[in-house]
């Protein structure tokens, strides 16, 4: 999974990137979710997960944009953060690949020093074979 903050504004400062990392960490356990990685930087955050099959991905990722965002505002974790945006990516890959999936969440600074957000996004849409409409892209 992999999402946004509010128009890709760079909020998400280190500071406060571990304790939200760690509650969104206790969201999915809640949803018994299976957590591998998550990391990002400051205008967007991957999740590596296995979703329990009885939970809808699109119910998930609501629940956790919408009590992470409440969590950041309620303790002041990013002063300046406006949400997380509408959309968000979520894609398979086998089982197989978890590992190479750990190291690259694990190595989003050095790869974000030589591509954006947006190039990356639209990187995985691509390898999966998603056509994508430009106007839908922030």
């Amino acid at each position: 999974m992999v999402f946004s903050t509010w128009n890709q504004e760079r909020t998400i400062h280190k500071k406060g990137q571990e304790s939200l990392y760690k509650y969104i960490s206790g969201i999915l356990k809640n949803k018994k979710c299976h957590l591998y990685q998550i990391g990002g930087i400051e205008d967007h955050i991957h999740i590596v997960t296995h979703v329990h099959p009885s939970i809808g991905l699109a119910s998930l990722i609501k629940d956790i944009k919408l009590a992470s965002s409440s969590w950041i505002k309620e303790n002041h974790v990013f002063n300046y953060f406006n949400g997380w945006q509408d959309g968000y990516g979520a894609f398979t890959y086998s089982i197989k690949d978890k590992d190479r999936l750990i190291e690259y969440v694990k190595k989003q600074k050095e790869h974000h020093k030589i591509q954006t957000f947006r190039e990356e996004f639209i990187e995985l849409l691509k390898e999966h074979g998603i056509v994508h409409n430009e106007k839908y892209l922030l």
